[in-house]
């Protein structure tokens, strides 16, 4: 990591000054293309000058996305950069591309310039970092969220190739979520802990993503997103007309958001509104690191003429209504200060929207009721209205990006957007863009503010089933009901007895030797189940072959498509060279059929006939059964009120080991030394000491 400061354009020159004072031997140094057009290339040309080893790695990525994806002011392509960046005196420059085909052999490049994958990115840093000098490595690859927003206006090709998530068959180890770095890959919590899935509203197609370590990931190759059921309902143009706001003074709105959400058209459109019944109106969009995900705050002041607005930002306590499309940046504190307390409105999406954080840590917690108690308390609870705006408007419209329209609606039906809806609908229909489905957006919020009941039956019947009966267990009873079942399919009946039999002589202990207490027996339920149910091939077999995942598919995906299957079987697959990791392959069809043949197999787990129950993965998931039946023994031998919470969090050690191969034997180092720690602690507790001695 480098972790330093500079101004644009100086990028890496901090390392000229500290290069002579440290052991550290080099440094990388980011630099995007709209800097590098702008000066950055007199900050490589510094380091060539003090000969520090430092390696730039410019982003040709063709939009400027600290200020929101503008396109780059210069017209030097990746070629043309290699000779500026040799005649300054750079010797080794290696392109790296998602698309290395498209610069063909005869590519005018400089001097020994190499072409690589992006897969061999981890590998070709390695390499520079031990090359003296300055070196450069070009990554030239379209912004994502740039990427996403062309093929939506349809200036840009659009794959018919989907990335989905087997949920039963994830393990929530965020292997994915380091591997691409992606907010995409988002949390969902299931019976069986907390997963992923594939927002694919927001995802960009990347595909980095399949390059975590797991089998759970599958690509659905042609036919298309199914949209929302027909038998739901649309909303009709008829609502109530709310009494508007008045302009004897100039109305403030401020809108905020993340970037590639359309948070600024929200703000356009209302002004382009405004314009059309002849108001005056300012928009000020603060952008910042909008194109990856960043915060997006839009500045809107209408009034009765354009001489009677005399600022276009919001000053602190100026803003009439608080639309917060994302919760954390409606509660950050540059938000709430635009905010009269008892005059300000809010009206916010309380959806819980992983933060950048979540993709380096998956048990990250979103803090969603403190937030909403924050926001309620500055701007007051009966001037506040949450909703979840994400979850009714992907159900109600099968896209997510309806949700910042849908909340639109929603205040307006409330009476807190000082324009008619006329003037908004027409303001959608002169943006050209999805118009039908941004006024379906607009309408349905409408009516969400007037009967949300209705709104909620309407999204219920659109939401697939799968979603729907994902209802989690609520009682310890229902947690092992739940599990002796899922144990009995995967394997039988007396392994299931196994479970049942241990979980009830914890239940009994905890009653017996801490009453009143609880936890302990939910806790073992739920991760001796998890080391029981470990996900061997049979088990993944099992798992795809099972209706789950078919009626998965089928409620997401229409039209003609086929799955491709990434998977990394140990008995076949080759090792990378330099990781010494597994490499995951690509499967067809076909792939369902071995499954099927496969999962029949199951009865051979654990035998002398288990061909791949003599894997060391498979003895250590066998061993771990055994070491935390012993554990759990010695717990209930020594339970009391005093070590109870002690015993809980050895008895959810197994929650933290998850992942498959490389990923879950690191989790698991980590793990059993935690347990080994614990477990001391349990056996010989520290003496009370007195407070009077």
């Amino acid at each position: 990591e480098t972790n330093t400061f500079t101004q644009m354009g100086a990028e890496g020159v901090t390392w000229v000054g500290q290069a002579p004072f440290t052991d550290t031997p080099h440094v990388f140094q980011n630099l995007g293309d709209g800097t590098y057009f702008h000066s950055g290339l007199l900050a490589i040309r510094a380091a060539l000058a003090a000969n520090v080893n430092i390696t730039y790695k410019i982003l040709y990525n063709d939009a400027v996305a600290m200020t929101g994806g503008q396109p780059v002011d210069g017209q030097l392509g990746v070629p043309q950069i290699t000779h500026q960046l040799y005649g300054e005196g750079v010797r080794r420059i290696a392109v790296v591309s998602d698309e290395p085909e498209k610069y063909p052999r005869d590519t005018d490049f400089a001097d020994g310039v190499t072409i690589h994958h992006r897969d061999e990115l981890d590998r070709l840093q390695r390499e520079l970092r031990d090359l003296p000098g300055t070196t450069v490595l070009i990554y030239d690859q379209v912004c994502a969220t740039e990427k996403r927003r062309r093929r939506k206006r349809g200036t840009m090709p659009d794959p018919a190739r989907r990335v989905v998530i087997n949920t039963a068959v994830c393990e929530g180890c965020g292997d994915c979520g380091i591997a691409s770095n992606c907010l995409s890959v988002i949390p969902v919590e299931t019976e069986f802990g907390r997963k992923r899935t594939i927002d694919q509203s927001s995802c960009n197609k990347d595909f980095s993503c399949l390059n975590g370590f797991c089998p759970s990931f599958v690509t659905v190759e042609g036919g298309s997103l199914r949209k929302p059921k027909a038998r739901v309902r649309d909303v009709v143009a008829e609502l109530p007309e709310p009494e508007l706001p008045t302009l004897e003074t100039p109305y403030g709105i401020l809108i905020t958001g993340v970037g590639g959400t359309g948070v600024v058209t929200i703000g356009a459109l209302i002004g382009m509104a405004a314009h059309l019944e002849g108001k005056g109106v300012t928009v000020l969009d603060m952008a910042g690191l909008a194109q990856k995900y960043g915060a997006v705050v839009s500045h809107l002041r209408i009034a009765q003429r354009p001489g009677d607005i005399h600022a276009v930002r919001l000053a602190a306590g100026g803003a009439r209504l608080l639309l917060g499309c994302d919760l954390v940046v409606a509660a950050g504190f540059d938000s709430l200060a635009k905010v009269t307390p008892g005059e300000t409105h809010a009206v916010v999406n309380a959806h819980e929207s992983p933060t950048g954080a979540f993709t380096r840590d998956p048990d990250l917690e979103f803090p969603g009721a403190e937030l909403r108690r924050l926001v309620a308390d500055v701007v007051g609870p009966g001037n506040t209205e949450f909703l979840d705006a994400t979850r009714l408007a992907t159900a109600l419209l099968g896209d997510s990006i309806a949700t910042n329209l849908f909340l639109v609606g929603v205040a307006y039906q409330k009476g807190l957007v000082p324009v008619s809806h006329q003037a908004i609908e027409r303001a959608i229909e002169l943006n050209g863009v999805a118009v039908e489905a941004n006024v379906r957006a607009l309408r349905w919020g409408r009516l969400c503010a007037i009967d949300r009941d209705a709104v909620e039956a309407a999204a219920a019947e659109a939401t697939p089933v799968a979603t729907a009966d994902a209802a989690l267990s609520t009682s310890l009873d229902e947690i092992v009901t739940r599990r002796a079942a899922a144990l009995t399919a995967y394997q039988d009946a007396a392994y299931a007895r196994r479970y049942t039999s241990l979980v009830e002589r914890v239940r009994e202990a905890e009653a017996a030797r801490a009453g009143g207490m609880t936890g302990l027996a939910e806790a073992v339920a739920r991760y001796y189940h998890k080391l029981l149910a470990y996900k061997d091939e049979y088990e993944v077999a099992r798992l795809y072959t099972d209706d789950t995942f078919r009626r998965q598919i089928a409620e997401q995906f229409e039209g003609d498509f086929t799955l491709r299957f990434h998977l990394a079987p140990p008995l076949i697959s080759a090792r990378d060279p330099d990781t010494g990791h597994l490499k995951k392959s690509s499967y067809g069809p076909w792939m369902m059929t071995a499954f099927r043949v496969l999962a029949k197999f199951k009865g051979l787990r654990g035998s002398a006939l288990d061909p791949f129950g003599y894997a060391p993965e498979r003895r250590t998931e066998r061993r771990l059964i055994v070491e935390y039946e012993a554990a759990v023994e010695t717990l209930i031998a020594g339970l009391d009120h005093d070590n109870h919470a002690l015993a809980v969090e050895i008895a959810t050690i197994p929650e933290h080991i998850r992942g498959f191969g490389h990923v879950k034997a690191a989790h698991l180092a980590t793990a059993k030394a935690r347990e080994a720690d614990l477990l001391a602690a349990f056996r010989s507790p520290s003496p009370q000491v007195d407070a009077a001695e």
